[in-house]
């Protein structure tokens, strides 16, 4: 069974989804709803999961994951695909050749599939596109990725008509959800750039082209996003009570950070100071952690919905888990709770909720699997030994023990 396993992941390494069906064999399974499902028989036909309790179908390559966890494969709605490391161990900047670049991106969207991440949201350039369309249209190996291209950013001078503008340049060439920033950087002290009225104008023309709003707001913008109608809002660092209130009354999606891209700032340092960063504000992300911790811990006491979110940057792909960590550490979040987070709450959040997200009949096949079980020990999600994505097998390092 290994063997036919490996077999598999060999022919899907180029791209390949096998003819015959796959079968997953399990005890433990998580359906990424928060329910547990015992000894179920996953079957996966033509990339998506047909059954899970059919028995083998003759000729089917069988699957032997019986000592693991298995689950959905997680989404990460905001990472940075294109921001890496040069040759020169250096945050890669615009002298980078364009080639070198390109390279760095497929690296990070490989790191971040290899961590059982099938699907990202990255939110940050246009060089993202091209990786985009070749994993989606030509079997480049990676992880679903959907990108913002350029994010919008402004200030209060910005006219309404050029606004507008903005967004539909970004519908034109492609984008999957518009990235919107109403504050300044962190290191920079996080005040506002946009108005409560300019977000209204940004969010509601994106809605009125059917495209998801995520907006980077700190202190009151946060609160000034939900109530302008902008679907997703990231950080919420130095918000208040009230600010959480108006995500919540809105519905809106809440992405806050606490398990990684801080610490990864702070342990990169050396390799960030050069490409641009300063002391400065590498002491402010530092001293103000705690207040990462304080409005996770709020929305989550609050009813929000917390959806897995980490600003991964250079250095931090590949361990988007210690987000679902940090979540359980620093938010009072359940190892369920954050484990859904990055299922069928990420799911519908990026829009995707009736095909992704869920291990369900009909459901895109990405499937991960744990050496451990994370709802008892939440460092599992460290420990990612099969990666499956839309039926074809990335990573299969296990073996069913004796």
């Amino acid at each position: 069974m290994v063997a036919a396993g490996l077999a598999l992941g060999a022919l899907c390494a180029q791209g390949q989804v096998a003819a015959a069906p796959a079968v997953l064999l399990t005890d433990r399974v998580l359906d990424g709803r928060g329910g547990v499902l015992r000894g179920a028989t996953i079957t996966v036909e033509n990339g998506r999961i047909t059954s899970l309790t059919a028995a083998p179908a003759p000729g089917a390559t069988t699957i032997d994951l019986r000592d693991y966890t298995v689950l959905p494969g997680w989404i990460d709605t905001h990472v940075h695909l294109e921001s890496h490391f040069d040759r020169t161990g250096t945050v890669a900047g615009r002298n980078e050749p364009a080639a070198e670049a390109a390279l760095g991106i497929a690296n990070n969207a490989w790191l971040d599939l290899m961590a059982g991440f099938t699907t990202v949201q990255s939110v940050g350039a246009y060089s993202e596109a091209p990786l985009r369309d070749m994993i989606r249209d030509r079997g480049f190996p990676g992880p679903r990725v959907l990108t913002s291209l350029a994010p919008i950013q402004g200030d209060s001078t910005t006219p309404d008509d050029s606004l507008r503008a903005l967004v539909r340049s970004r519908q034109a060439r492609g984008a999957n959800v518009i990235k919107i920033f109403a504050s300044k950087s962190q290191r920079v002290g996080a005040g506002p750039t946009f108005t409560e009225h300019q977000l209204e104008v940004l969010c509601g023309e994106a809605a009125s082209l059917g495209l998801r709003t995520m907006v980077h707001a700190y202190r009151e913008q946060a609160g000034a996003a939900a109530r302008a109608g902008c679907r997703q809002i990231e950080h919420g660092t130095y918000g208040t009570q009230a600010d959480i209130d108006a995500i919540v009354h809105a519905g809106a999606f809440f992405g806050p950070q606490v398990g990684l891209v801080v610490q990864n700032y702070l342990a990169n340092k050396a390799h960030y100071l050069p490409g641009g960063f300063t002391e400065e504000g590498m002491a402010i992300m530092e001293r103000d952690l705690p207040r990462d911790f304080e409005i996770c811990s709020m929305a989550v006491k609050s009813g929000a919905k917390v959806a897995f979110s980490t600003d991964a940057t250079a250095g931090a792909h590949g361990r988007n888990a210690e987000e679902l960590i940090g979540r359980v550490e620093h938010c009072g979040m359940t190892p369920m709770a954050s484990l859904v987070s990055a299922n069928s709450l990420a799911a519908d959040a990026i829009g995707m909720g009736g095909e992704l997200g869920a291990l369900a009949p009909g459901y895109d096949a990405d499937i991960i699997a744990l050496d451990g079980d994370p709802v008892a020990d939440i460092t599992a999600t460290r420990r990612v030994v099969f990666v499956m994505r839309g039926g074809v097998v990335y990573k299969w390092t296990g073996a069913r023990r004796k």
